[in-house]
């Protein structure tokens, strides 16, 4: 294949892979690239430079996140047609149904225990209440008793007292996320801080938003104290967005000790503590930032990992006084949510079936997980009970891009580390496997043992 577009590509300054990808932008802007041409393998093209296969791999990955390149397994990378957008991988990949023999493990898929009967009963029950109220725009006053039902909601949540006006109802997690971050940053070029693999809905609505993002290292525990303190001083970050009860991916948990060294630094820098709580499926084992924190420390959580990720029903909860920016960039942005879903989310929080359904979705979970425990424990495998996915790191021999490409082949789909991680961060060959709990038993299990016979034979040249 023609690499003449390589031509006078030099190592010199900087990663090597983003030289490379700097490179193909190039050709492909200059007109010397066009739509449908195809690169060469990773293998070849690394010979050809002298690179080695995971340089090329991560300018490939990168070039075909943004939508420059487009990618198939067993078809090869070619050069995407601009005239198209690039389709976001959470629609692509996340929504479309999986092909007849495919397993999605992309992202955590709930049974039905009786909720989808549950939510049909509350929305004939919104069907028969005051036929006016579907003709009025939303007002603050009318769904105080929804802002009310959803604090009773999240008593037993240790975030501290939290007031119905500090509470926000939301289009589920990613946009409490954001509506959170609208209501904290502000200045021309505004900066937040995650961590070095972290949930990729942060970075996306930083971006959207205009936010430069920022990585903090992690250990086991979580992010680490003293990092966190340099990157606040050397950023002058004005948020921090963390998940402590589950981090998404490596489904850590920050321990009491460490959150409280967290809050004094983020009191001590001057930063707002924005926590992801949307991936606990049970009972939190430690106090929130916003109790921690009770001044500068934002929360969300969503319904979708408990009962129905289809309503796109979230929480966004302000520290105590700061209530109004939240409904502020709410009211703004969408006037609020539509009262046919919020009414119907009040009759769903306040039906006594609920919590008993809520225990019975988390039995069915820590069925499918024991599944996914004994198949593949033996290897470096990162779980806890009550969360619907795990974190593994591939043994020798596997890279993460690779392990993910013959999982695929073989019809289950599941993340690669890099999908997590920020552009110029340093990426563990890993993958997160989440549990689809819509996959019978039996399948899912054929499941983890292909996994398993994958893992125990890695190839015998390490493939990228």
């Amino acid at each position: 294949m023609d690499t003449k577009w390589a031509d006078g590509l030099t190592f010199r300054d900087g990663p090597k892979y983003l030289a490379l990808k700097n490179a193909i932008l190039r050709a492909v802007e200059g007109g010397y690239l066009v739509p449908g041409n195809k690169l060469p393998p990773v293998r070849q093209l690394a010979w050809t430079l002298g690179i080695t296969p995971g340089t090329v791999a991560r300018a490939y990955s990168l070039l075909t996140e943004d939508g420059t390149l487009t990618a198939g397994v067993g078809r090869g990378t070619f050069v995407a047609d601009t005239k198209k957008a690039a389709p976001e991988d959470i629609w692509t990949r996340q929504t479309e149904p999986p092909t007849e023999g495919e397993v999605s493990l992309f992202s955590p898929l709930l049974p039905d225990v009786g909720q989808v009967a549950a939510i049909k009963s509350c929305l004939a029950r919104v069907g028969d209440q005051d036929a006016n109220a579907l003709l009025r725009y939303p007002t603050r006053a009318a769904y105080q008793p929804i802002r009310e039902a959803a604090v009773r909601w999240l008593a037993h949540t240790p975030i501290g007292a939290v007031h119905h006006e500090d509470l926000v109802l939301t289009h589920g997690g990613q946009n409490g996320i954001m509506l959170c971050l609208q209501a904290i940053v502000s200045g021309p070029r505004p900066t937040i801080m995650v961590e070095e693999l972290s949930y990729a809905g942060f970075r996306r609505a930083a971006e959207m938003l205009r936010i430069n993002v920022v990585p903090v290292p992690t250990d086991e525990n979580g992010i680490v104290p003293e990092a966190l303190d340099r990157v606040a001083r050397e950023s002058g970050a004005q948020v921090l967005c963390t998940s402590p009860e589950v981090q998404n991916p490596m489904a850590m948990f920050t321990p009491l000790e460490r959150r409280q060294e967290i809050a004094k630094i983020a009191e001590r820098r001057d930063f707002a503590i924005l926590e992801d709580d949307c991936y606990r499926m049970g009972t939190a084992h430690a106090q929130g930032y916003r109790a921690l924190a009770s001044d500068r420390s934002w929360y969300v959580t969503s319904i979708s990992k408990l009962l129905t990720p289809s309503m796109r029903v979230g929480f966004a909860v302000a520290p105590k006084g700061q209530g109004p920016a939240l409904r502020r960039a709410a009211e703004y942005g969408f006037f609020g949510l539509a009262w046919p879903l919020a009414e119907a989310t009040k009759l769903l929080l306040e039906d006594p079936r609920t919590d008993t359904l809520i225990k019975d979705v988390r039995k069915v979970f820590q069925s499918y997980l024991e599944i996914t425990v004994n198949a593949l424990g033996q290897f470096d495998l990162r779980w806890q009970p009550d969360v619907p996915f795990v974190w593994l790191e591939l043994p020798r021999g596997w890279r993460s891009a690779a392990f993910c490409r013959a999982a695929e082949q073989q019809g289950i789909q599941i993340r690669s580390a890099d999908e997590f991680a920020l552009r110029d961060t340093r990426v563990p060959q890993a993958v997160r496997i989440a549990i689809n709990a819509q996959v019978p038993k039996e399948r899912f299990e054929q499941a983890m043992r292909r996994l398993h016979d994958l893992l125990v034979s890695p190839p015998e040249v390490i493939a990228v």
